[in-house]
């Protein structure tokens, strides 16, 4: 799927090697909030050099992250780029037997909860400046819960649930409406 809408479940280990750069994720992620733009637009937002950008794109473009807009380019010379899709998963018990994907999976993993940590520090950054109706809003927290592996499921399809129906309410545009970002992770704790 072309048209950044949908999910994509990615099994292929060099496609999440791929996706595991932190530049990557970042292009991909400006891409989905952002919509559609070009190896310019995207240097100037994100700070990385052109020639870098254009690499890292291509790369995502390779393994079916991003596409080409070609119906936003104003002359041949112009490209435009968009995600491929809303959203990128992946099934953890796929990555259990596979000594290569297993890998894979960790690096993805781990550069994803990096970018969160990164966001999170930006906000803390910012949080000074912000209007005080959004800081009183905002929430950080954790709880230690004592579940069976269904009643883990069951929280996991929850939260998603609520995620997408939140995602849903929040059409673009809306008058006040600004981005907010939502992190969850549930797991068995170590022992």
């Amino acid at each position: 799927m072309t048209d950044g809408t949908g999910n994509r479940r990615v099994s292929d280990p060099r496609a999440m090697r791929a996706l595991a750069h932190p530049t990557r994720l970042r292009l991909l992620g400006e891409l989905r909030l952002r919509g559609p733009q070009t190896v310019g637009m995207l240097s100037e937002r994100t700070g990385e050099a052109v020639g870098s950008v254009s690499y890292h794109v291509g790369k995502l473009a390779e393994h079916g992250f991003v596409a080409e807009a070609p119906d936003l380019a104003r002359d041949r010379r112009e490209r435009w780029w968009r995600a491929a899709h809303a959203t990128t998963d992946w099934d953890p018990l796929e990555l259990l037997d596979d000594p290569e994907r297993r890998l894979a999976g960790n690096l993805l993993r781990q550069a994803a909860m990096q970018r969160y940590v990164d966001r999170y520090q930006a906000y803390l950054d910012s949080e000074a400046s912000l209007d005080p109706a959004w800081v009183r809003g905002t929430t950080s927290s954790d709880i230690v819960l004592r579940l069976t592996p269904e009643e883990l499921v069951e929280l996991r399809d929850e939260l998603s649930a609520l995620g997408r129906r939140w995602r849903e309410r929040g059409a673009p545009g809306r008058p006040g409406a600004e981005m907010v970002t939502l992190i969850w992770q549930a797991y068995r704790g170590p022992q």
